[in-house]
């Protein structure tokens, strides 16, 4: 676009408050993946302290083995998740409509409230109450932090530096794996989830402060607000200045030409992040009961129950084993930011999703069942750990990181944080169907015939991000994005 007024924040080095930004808008990020871990481990803890140590929790564990307990599994593993839609959906909206900066560090602020509460419930109905103020903060984190991120980046740098605010997910994910993993062999089971839910408040906490002091953003102040001097200060917070009167401002007339214009781009970042959270979050919340069946469990098969040493050294090894997909998806973050601004968004994800559906295809064609169960596998029991465990890294180096990128390149200033906001709802809507039904359909199908579901999805996700995504690669937020510029007289 010739006449963009942002060439000198496009055309910019990576500077020191480009990282500053990234630290600021990432801590929420590792958060939601330390939560999307942890809350396994909580579960696992509930559980397995009860069948195999003989200990119940009052207010706990009779909900989680009494009848109704995939009921009450279901609800405390998808509680964060369900608020998270409403998160996503509201401060998208507010992103928009009061300001990025205006709603800037509630989110965090709800996230470490929440996490903290969580640890000093009473029983399960308050923790679920707790986790659910928790996922309004995970939710809020989303477009705020994405479209914050994008609209300072520099071109060259845009995608790298967004794939790095959602990468701390990668370190959320190993740090629930050490603090479960500690936890569980240091503290009594009562104690440890306790442990392992409170320490999620931590990293949020760290950038309350920080985020109430990002300036509103230069491309949000002069399109949206028409001032001319609060986006020569953004722009001036990154070293440079914008190049343009102050009469520059967005086109994009209301929400029904927003839905008019955007709807096929809507359709590729909103299905394509409802698919990718299906396999995500479902073989992600559930990956220590799940995996344990699957891949042999620590536990032993007698009903005796264990010592308070040999409870917790098998628990640990039971934790660890579901942490360990997290491990090899770890490197896969990172590839992804490497290579974002050469291979292009679009071309990482597609091939994301069909390296998922060629994994769980195999792992579904290699185990032998009976009834729902898997009684051993047509290869090593290792070797199918090895290839499921793939499917992370490709997950992570493909749509899970790109579905968070795309949208905040891809819509006009005016409703980013809007588009962005339904599409990650999106997504979790696909994570909370999941997460809640998991338990049953474990039960119900069985493991071979959820892989089977999740290749034929990511099957369709490849499809979905052939017709309707856009490649934001190297282009201006403005030309990424179609934004209309007009200059008033």
């Amino acid at each position: 676009m010739s006449n963009n007024p942002f060439k000198g924040i496009d055309s910019l080095k990576l500077t020191f408050n480009h990282i500053k930004i990234w630290y600021t808008a990432g801590m929420g990020f590792f958060t939601d993946a330390y939560d999307l871990l942890i809350i396994s481990y909580i579960i696992a803890t509930f559980t397995d302290s009860y069948k195999y140590y003989g200990l119940s929790m009052p207010g706990f564990t009779d909900y989680l083995t009494g009848p109704s307990a995939d009921f009450w599994t279901g609800l405390l593993a998808s509680s964060a998740i369900i608020t998270a839609i409403l998160g996503q959906l509201i401060f998208g909206f507010l992103g928009d409509k009061l300001g990025r900066k205006s709603v800037y560090g509630i989110e965090a602020s709800l996230l470490t409230i929440g996490a903290l509460l969580s640890a000093f419930s009473w029983n399960l109905p308050s923790l679920i109450f707790f986790r659910s103020i928790m996922g309004l903060g995970i939710g809020g984190d989303y477009p705020i932090s994405a479209t914050i991120m994008s609209e300072y980046a520099n071109v060259k740098d845009r995608g790298k530096l967004i794939a790095l605010v959602f990468s701390n997910q990668a370190l959320g994910s190993v740090a629930a794996l050490a603090i479960g993993v500690i936890s569980a062999s240091v503290f009594t089971p009562d104690i440890a989830w306790r442990v392992m839910a409170g320490v999620g408040a931590i990293p949020a906490a760290t950038v309350i402060y920080l985020r109430r002091k990002v300036p509103e953003t230069p491309r949000y102040s002069l399109l949206v607000k028409g001032d001319h001097e609060e986006a020569k200060k953004a722009a001036k917070f990154l070293g440079t200045d914008i190049e343009a009167s102050s009469n520059v401002k967005s086109g994009m007339r209301g929400i029904g030409e927003f839905l008019s214009s955007y709807l096929p781009i809507l359709i590729g970042t909103a299905g394509t992040w409802f698919i990718l959270d299906i396999a995500f979050y479902g073989t992600g919340v559930y990956s220590s009961s799940a995996l344990a069946p699957v891949f042999g469990s620590p536990f032993p098969s007698k009903s005796a129950m264990l010592t308070l040493g040999e409870f917790q050294s098998d628990l640990a090894k039971a934790l660890f084993l579901g942490g360990v997909p997290f491990l090899v998806g770890f490197p896969g973050y990172f590839t992804a930011v490497a290579l974002l601004d050469r291979l292009g968004r679009k071309w990482i994800q597609a091939q994301g999703f069909i390296a998922m559906a060629i994994i769980y295809a195999i792992v579904s064609s290699v185990m032998i069942v009976k009834g729902t169960k898997v009684i051993g596998f047509t290869i090593a029991p290792t070797l199918a750990f090895i290839i499921y465990s793939l499917s992370y890294f490709f997950i992570d180096f493909g749509p899970n990181t790109t579905t968070f990128v795309i949208p905040a390149e891809v819509y006009p200033t005016k409703y980013r944080t809007t588009g962005h906001g339904i599409s990650a709802a999106s997504g979790k809507v696909g994570a909370a169907i999941t997460t809640y039904l998991f338990p049953v359909l474990i039960a119900g199908i069985g493991i071979k015939e959820i892989m089977i579901m999740l290749a034929i999805l990511s099957v369709i996700g490849a499809a979905l991000t052939f017709a309707f995504v856009p490649e934001p690669k190297l282009k201006s937020l403005e030309e990424a994005s179609r934004e209309k510029l007009e200059v008033s007289q």
